[in-house]
């Protein structure tokens, strides 16, 4: 299952004198399944820049060594791959899960052994609200899709939209609630909602359902492979209406479905290829040439994660006291700001909830891309 290698902290010398040695890091990503399409994309933007870091001498002299395990996208493996990771392994911090769905089975466990656990592609509401130990750079829906709604209207003309959703997926589902307070605020009529299960390849009752509404555009809390095969069969049915949805939609598995049946779907995200800022275009470039083929938003925001814990690390003094480091890690963190790929970054503090100390979120401006000929470029 193991498919790179990870961290020690600090060795000391016979004479008492620290040495460097390597930085553990721990990496549990949907490699395999139906979520590889994110996990893949996502080990690939960690092993850049922990590649870029260490050509340039690692953090203070440590090298940083990836320890990469394979969650499946699946809940029950998630739990025992950060039990491995933190128990056995004894990396400095976790990186993952790809899911918001593991986020909630797993993350706890990091919480409960005091060990930095960072999201890079968990977006549902509560994800930091599981314990001061949670980090995620990933934006959440509940900033971006409102955006989006706003912008969809503005395009679009739309004052009445149909939705759907997946009901048994945490990133779906909060993407549902987001979107369905946003409709609300903003005063768009909802023509009708139907929902599906994950594993579902067939969605013409719920189409059907929608095409009777006759909505001016169709808003879709579903991943990039669901809402690929919704989009062609709402094509099949006649129905011309742009699709509006969140960040799960940005993935090329989108357009190597739909092709141009997905034109006009608008999408919100931190991250664009289009941004022409110099550090985008080198990761972009950097990214290409190394594993041959275009970075999406999940590898982009990996990247920056592995840059936003190295940056973090350089002011941390590592004592070889792996408890010791793992709290001075999660203490050094809040404080980073970063500019990269994914553009200006800070985190802010999640609000308590019941009473419990929360984590960190993602401070970053959505950006509003729509579909045209296959790919996604900036709403203009």
């Amino acid at each position: 299952m193991k498919t790179l290698v990870a961290s020690a902290l600090l060795a000391w010398s016979a004479a008492g004198v620290a040495v460097a040695a390597d930085i553990k890091i721990g990496v549990a990503e949907a490699l395999t399944g139906p979520a590889a399409k994110y996990g893949v994309a996502i080990k690939n933007g960690f092993t850049l820049a922990a590649d870029e870091l260490n050509a340039k001498g690692g953090i203070n002299g440590n090298k940083i060594v990836l320890v990469v395990e394979d969650e499946q996208g699946k809940k029950e493996e998630a739990i025992n791959v950060f039990k491995k990771l933190i128990f056995q392994d004894k990396v400095l911090m976790v990186f993952g899960p790809t899911l918001s769905n593991s986020a909630f089975a797993a993350d706890p466990i990091a919480n409960a052994s005091k060990t930095v656990v960072f999201g890079t592609s968990n977006t549902a509401d509560g994800i930091t609200n599981m314990g001061p130990f949670t980090f995620r750079n990933s934006v959440m829906e509940a900033d971006v899709l409102p955006v989006t709604t706003r912008a969809a209207v503005k395009q679009f003309g739309i004052k009445k939209v149909a939705v759907l959703y997946g009901n048994d997926d945490a990133f779906t589902k909060s993407g549902y609630d987001v979107f369905k307070a946003a409709l609300e605020q903003q005063k768009i009529a909802v023509t009708d909602t139907e929902t599906y299960a994950k594993g579902d390849v067939d969605f013409k009752a719920q189409l059907t359902k929608i095409k009777a509404t006759n909505p001016d555009a169709i808003i879709c809390s579903c991943l990039a492979e669901e809402a690929a095969n919704i989009i062609l069969q709402t094509r099949s049915l006649g129905m011309k209406q742009p699709f509006v949805g969140g960040n799960g939609f940005n993935s090329p598995k989108l357009f190597e479905i739909a092709k141009d049946g997905a034109d006009n779907t608008l999408m919100g995200s931190p991250w664009s290829a289009e941004n022409p800022a110099a550090a985008n275009k080198k990761f972009m470039a950097d990214y290409k040439a190394k594993f041959g083929g275009d970075p999406d938003q999940f590898a982009a925001q990996a990247f920056d994660a592995m840059y936003i814990v190295a940056e973090a690390l350089s002011k941390v003094k590592l004592s070889g006291s792996l408890e010791k480091d793992r709290l001075a890690l999660r203490d050094a963190l809040p404080a980073v700001k970063f500019d990269g790929a994914t553009g200006k970054f800070a985190f802010r503090r999640a609000a308590p909830q019941g009473g419990k100390e929360g984590g960190y979120d993602a401070q970053q401006d959505a950006i509003v891309n729509i579909a045209k000929g296959g790919k996604f470029i900036l709403l203009k």
